[in-house]
């Protein structure tokens, strides 16, 4: 979980704060297959990552689709 939480501090203040409140409520109830769809979301540029996290737009893949939902909704 270490790595996790290293990979998931970011270039831009603002995703970095959605992304630490997401951790703080789902990190530890994640089922393993959320956690793969996170670790896959964290090889996003944090911009696209960003865009995603806000709303403005959808990563392709659905299988992130419930990943990028929680991050929104904390």
């Amino acid at each position: 979980m270490d790595r996790i939480r290293w990979r998931s501090r970011r270039g831009l203040l603002e995703l970095d704060l959605m992304l630490e409140k997401f951790m703080a409520r789902w990190l530890d109830r994640l089922s393993p297959e959320e956690l793969e769809s996170y670790k896959d979301l964290l090889f996003l540029p944090d911009n696209d990552l960003l865009d995603m996290a806000n709303g403005i737009t959808d990563h392709p893949d659905e299988r992130l689709q419930a990943i990028l939902q929680k991050i929104r909704d904390c």
